[in-house]
């Protein structure tokens, strides 16, 4: 059974709006990629002041780098300069804007093929929009998933997301040796279609139903170093920062 229905009636009403998909190579599918700081930085050798979920990408399943003369221009989002410097975190680099700049290149203007994305603003600040609409840290502590000492099972984890926002998550680890007897939650992805309404993260999509195309796996999805999806069957350690 559904935890949240009216949730989801409200975050569907929120972000959808008419949206038309025409080039055979537009993307179909948005991740919304959150990152967890302490798993994070215990594999990058930085140091986390954070103790919440913050945003790593909005990501499309297609394209890289796809415009190199669309230049980041940090002025195009002053406005959302605070917001960003505590939701979009450069957690090996605080103060620099070099993580978003990054972003920006390699999936924001491959975004904005969209019209619905087809700004810097647009791309950063929906990308806030539906982090804060989902409000993932929120909701795992609702559900007394907390950082912690003791391990989860995976389908604690995962059926919390899925029986909230009604679907279903990629949820990845990191391995702390191969011969471990447990993994290290590290990153949640939650996906949308391109009217900004929820999708399976696992739910394959093809053009086909648009326009008689269609392609064998997401391209353009950076996987982070040393991540993998998590082990159904292993325990799951969600570390607290120390």
């Amino acid at each position: 059974m559904r935890l949240c229905s009216p949730f989801l009636v409200c975050l569907a009403a929120g972000l959808s709006y008419a949206f038309v998909i025409s080039p055979p190579h537009m993307w179909t599918k948005l991740i919304l990629t959150h990152h967890w700081p302490t798993t994070f930085c215990s594999m990058e050798h930085c140091h986390p002041n954070i103790s919440y979920w913050t945003l790593h990408g909005l990501w499309p399943d297609k394209g890289i780098d796809c415009n190199s003369s669309w230049h980041f221009n940090s002025s195009q989002i002053e406005d959302l300069l605070p917001d960003m410097k505590k939701s979009w975190p450069d957690l090996l680099n605080p103060t620099s804007a070099s993580f978003w700049k990054y972003e920006w290149h390699k999936h924001g203007t491959c975004a904005a093929k969209a019209e619905s994305l087809n700004s810097q603003h647009k791309y950063f600040s929906k990308a806030l929009e539906l982090y804060h609409k989902l409000d993932l840290d929120s909701i795992l502590r609702k559900f007394d998933i907390i950082p912690s000492d003791k391990y989860y099972t995976f389908s604690q984890i995962e059926g919390v997301i899925e029986n909230v926002y009604g679907v279903k998550p990629k949820i990845q680890c990191a391995h702390p040796s191969k011969n471990a007897d447990f993994q290290i939650l590290g990153q949640i992805e939650i996906c949308f279609h391109p009217d900004f309404t929820l999708l399976d993260c696992e739910k394959q999509i093809t053009m086909e139903t648009i326009s008689k195309g269609g392609w064998d796996s997401p391209v353009g999805v950076e996987k982070a170093s040393g991540f993998s999806v998590c082990d159904h069957d292993m325990p799951v350690y969600y570390p607290p920062l120390k």
